[in-house]
């Protein structure tokens, strides 16, 4: 990365500091775990203004392969987007009723993975993490590669009571087809799948 040059000889130009302070700000509601809010942020040069927050506890999303080269994915109905999607397991990081500590996303992948396919991996690995919508909320995503895939036991954790989900093993290359053809819309899973297509080309797939 580089930045702008000023006039020949006198070495490149320092960049602004762009950074914000909070300083003031008001929660105009809260849900089960959501939050949204108003941030008044003072700029390094005194001015102000105000930011519309939506307060988000983080998530997880798990790119799940199978010994057949298959992605597990769900197929979903998604009230904001008017449709249903089909997208790879994710959910939502459980928050503490009692203390507000916010969940491990080590610890929530495993159980999602669980609740949403029906299945275990033997191995789990964190890829990479990301904003979601930097531009107005606070959800971090934590995206996993999850193989040596087996089935749960009879005691699996089923999904929560709200969810309505059908399960679908997909062929990674039908998989990034789609991506191309625009019939995965989600945003997580077209990261993870093009990911998942960067992991194949670096070893020699």
């Amino acid at each position: 990365m580089t930045h702008d040059t000023g006039p020949a000889g006198a070495g490149p130009v320092r960049p602004p500091d762009l950074s914000e302070r909070v300083v003031g700000s008001k929660t105009i509601y809260k849900g089960s775990y959501l939050t949204f809010r108003i941030d008044t942020v003072e700029r390094t040069d005194g001015s102000r203004a105000q930011r519309e927050v939506v307060g988000h506890p983080g998530a997880v999303a798990i790119l799940a392969i199978d010994d057949e080269a298959r992605v597990l994915m769900v197929r979903q109905h998604r009230a904001p987007a008017g449709r249903i999607l089909l997208e790879i397991p994710a959910g939502t990081l459980d928050i503490d009723q009692d203390s507000g500590a916010i969940e491990d996303p080590d610890l929530a992948a495993p159980r999602e993975l669980e609740e949403e396919t029906g299945y275990r991996a033997g191995s789990l690995r964190l890829l990479t993490s990301f904003w979601t919508a930097p531009g107005f909320a606070t959800e971090l995503m934590h995206l996993y590669l999850a193989t040596d895939l087996r089935p749960a036991d009879a005691d699996r954790i089923g999904p929560d009571e709200d969810e309505r989900l059908e399960l679908e093993r997909v062929p990674v290359s039908e998989a990034l087809d789609a991506v191309e053809r625009g019939e995965i819309a989600d945003a997580k899973s077209i990261l993870a799948l093009l990911w998942l297509d960067r992991l194949r080309r670096g070893a020699g797939g």
